[in-house]
Order: structure tokens, then C-alpha cells, then sequence
């Protein structure tokens, strides 16, 4: 048998593309570790500035073993939250950046069973979904449902996983260094 180096390339593109991808997920982990440093406190909300964007903010909710709600979002008026922030009012600031953040800016994350955005998950499980810049996207693993082809599909998952691993990221950190 004469294997040609396109059909070569292309099975190896095939076997080797998905595994990278699933190497890269950024959230898995990291929601792990949040979810863990938010029961060791004993705390079911909290929030940070991001210091990488100014007048921006990230918040988390927890329902411990069921989800985490994550959102990331630009405020317009940045004293408020601070304020919020000062007096440790994390569920003040969820419920800000939830309502009234600026919306082209705002990630919302609903991470079911609180392990990461799961691109397919298996059959009868719950899909996690992201709302990002007033754009609803649900992870089923159905992207002719979504009448999306599958490309397109693991492009906005990557996308929507690297936010969220940023945002978990940046509440973990902050957590850290929490008293």
C-alpha cells in the first residue's frame, strides 16, 4: 500500500487535531480548583476587579455540586463595585454585573456540575452555556441543532473556554491570597 502525504497528513490531522484541542481546554481544572477553594472558605459568592482591564469585574455564584455562574463584565460606574467589593458584598457585585454591566463586554458562564465547559458531553448529561456580547451559545453537542457546522462550533468553544479559564483563573488567584 502507497500512503500519498496528503492522506498521510489528513489522517494524522484527524487523530491528532482532536486530542490537542481537548489538551487545551483551560477550564476543567480550574473550576475544580475554585470550586474547592470556595467550600474550604465556606463561601458561595465572591468577586474581583480585573486588574488586566480597567473598570472591569468578575464574579462567581456557587451551588456546590451542581454549578458555578461566572460572569465578566466592563461596569460603568467602577465606584459602586468597589464599594461593593470593600464591604465583601460578592453577591452585590454578581448581581450587578448579571443586570446592569455593559453588555458587548460581559461573559456569562452557566458551568452545570462545576467541572469546566465540556464541548460534548455525554448522552443525558447537562450542557453548560455561555452568554457572551448578547449572544446565547449552549455546548450539546449538537451544532446542526445550533446551524452551526462543527468547525465553527469547537472555534466558539475554544473561544468561550479561554475567557472562562481566565476568568476562573484571576477568582482563583484572588482567592489565594484572600484571608
Amino acid at each position: 500500500m502507497v500512503c500519498r502525504p496528503a492522506v498521510l497528513f489528513a489522517l494524522l490531522a484527524f487523530v491528532f487535531v482532536p486530542l490537542a484541542a481537548r489538551g487545551q481546554d483551560k477550564s476543567p481544572e480550574l473550576a475544580k480548583q475554585l470550586a474547592q477553594l470556595l467550600d474550604s472558605k465556606k463561601i458561595d459568592a465572591f468577586a474581583a476587579p480585573d486588574a488586566q482591564n480597567a473598570g472591569s469585574y468578575v464574579a462567581v455564584l456557587y451551588f456546590p455540586g451542581t454549578q458555578l455562574l461566572v460572569v465578566s463584565a466592563k461596569y460603568s460606574a467602577p465606584k459602586m463595585l468597589d464599594d461593593l467589593l470593600a464591604k465583601k458584598d460578592y453577591r452585590g457585585v454578581y448581581v450587578e454585573l448579571t443586570s446592569a454591566s455593559i453588555t458587548p463586554t460581559r461573559v456569562f458562564v452557566m458551568d452545570t456540575f462545576a467541572d469546566g465547559l465540556v464541548a460534548k458531553p455525554g448522552g443525558g448529561t447537562a450542557s453548560d452555556s455561555v452568554e457572551r456580547a448578547g449572544t446565547s451559545l449552549t455546548f450539546d453537542g449538537d451544532w446542526k441543532k445550533a446551524k452551526q457546522s462543527e468547525a465553527d462550533y469547537m472555534k466558539a468553544f475554544g473561544e468561550c473556554d479561554a475567557a472562562y479559564g481566565q476568568a476562573l483563573q484571576l477568582l482563583v488567584s484572588k482567592l489565594k491570597s484572600t484571608t
